[in-house]
């Protein structure tokens, strides 16, 4: 049997039932896009070995990346079997590490899990995650994690076109996602974007390389009545490289290499990071079309706004709708009492982005700059706007300045 099988069959004690046949040899292998650094390209053309029984290939490709990095401990681990099955039949993924490991072979195992599925179960390339609706012109890259599969994605903004660059394994929050509270060690669900670039000069040994922490709580967080702070995106320690996917107090972390490749291209203030725990994808042609009839509502609202009929314009807001000053009826009364004193009003929107969020709650974040102009009135700002779904029509209820 081989390791590949092991790994997934795993003990009843561990509480997991994998089926066998979903890794059979005679299974084509998919040709994935690798990450751009690390060990992912070495570690799939270790399993792609040993699931089609080169067994000293896959021992030399193994030597291979353990030299490239001494600290990946599974590597070790699966180094270790390899020369265990040389003397008799493996029973157990682990088997050639040290004896009574107990815990740590299980993270190891859980963490070979979790690559393995993603190596085995990835997007298609002509598919984006659904919530990538729209990029400014000067957002460059956008970052998706999936917290179900322990992998973030990185996206490039070709001419408005999320387009794939990389895909990295991650750690998440020691009890899962859906965070809630301060110290629940949970990671939160929703939209979010880089709020700084700390570099590891200013850190300790333990945030590795770097850190980029993101805007957790949000404003819908905080509708929510979601709390707590100091969720970012960060390395491991000089000394680790492998874990497991559940290991942090709710950051998402990298490996130092995947880090260092990712942190260029972070963009502080204006990369968005959405984390999800089970990516929905689009094709090309389905994303357009819903990009579209956004896009188109979101014009409909600057009309209504600009015809003065107030009715019309409210028509555009939920009755849920709070922003900072206002509920949704202050919020009409308000705007009948501003209009009444108008003769016209014109308004531009431009330089769009509009992100879905990912959890149970759905919205949509809307971030554009505005340029109002009226017979007594002219100003500029940057808005933000969160759009629900409400009697089939899409709906704002919260706006306010970004």
């Amino acid at each position: 049997m081989s390791i590949i099988r092991i790994i997934l069959r795993r003990t009843a004690a561990a509480g997991v039932v994998a089926t066998l046949a979903l890794w059979t040899v005679t299974q084509p292998i998919a040709q994935p896009h690798y990450s751009d650094s690390g060990p992912e390209p070495m570690l799939a053309r270790v399993f792609d070995l040993v699931e089609h029984g080169h067994w000293e290939q896959a021992l030399e490709q193994t030597d291979a990346l353990i030299r490239g990095y001494p600290n990946f401990r599974l590597a070790h681990l699966i180094r270790g079997d390899l020369l265990l099955a040389h003397a008799r039949p493996l029973t157990a993924f682990g088997e050639g590490g040290v004896r009574k490991a107990g815990s740590k072979v299980d993270d190891l195992r859980e963490e070979a899990l979790v690559r393995l599925h993603a190596y085995r179960d990835r997007p298609k390339v002509e598919y984006v995650p659904r919530y990538l609706l729209q990029l400014r012109t000067d957002q460059k890259y956008a970052v998706v994690v999936d917290t179900k599969k322990s992998r973030l994605y990185l996206y490039r903004n070709a001419d408005g076109t999320p387009h794939f660059v990389a895909d990295y394994y991650v750690s998440q929050g020691k009890q899962g996602d859906e965070k809630t509270r301060e110290g629940d060690q949970r990671t939160p669900i929703g939209v979010y974007h880089v709020t700084a670039s700390l570099p590891r000069q200013k850190l300790t040994d333990f945030y590795g390389t770097g850190a980029f922490p993101i805007s957790y709580p949000n404003d819908w967080d905080r509708r929510m009545g979601r709390n707590g702070h100091g969720i970012w995106l960060h390395g491991t320690p000089s000394d680790t490289f492998s874990r497991p996917p559940k290991s942090s107090d709710g950051c998402v972390v990298l490996a130092n290499p995947d880090l260092d490749a990712l942190g260029h291209r972070l963009q502080v203030g204006l990369t968005p990071v959405i984390i999800s725990n089970s990516i929905e994808w689009l094709s090309l042609d389905d994303w357009q079309a819903e990009r579209k009839a956004l896009l188109t509502v979101i014009d409909e609202w600057r009309q209504d706004w600009e015809s003065r009929d107030v009715d019309r314009y409210a028509r555009h807001y939920s009755r849920k709708f709070k922003s900072d000053r206002y509920d949704y009826t202050a919020w009409v009364d308000h705007k009948r009492n501003v209009n009444a004193g108008k003769t016209w009003i014109k308004v531009t929107t431009g330089n769009i982005s509009m992100f879905r969020n990912p959890g149970k709650e759905e919205h949509v974040v809307v971030t554009f700059e505005q340029d109002y102009r009226s017979s007594n009135v002219n100003n500029t700002m940057k808005k933000r706007q969160y759009w629900i779904k409400e009697d089939g029509r899409w709906k704002i209820v919260h706006e306010g300045a970004a």
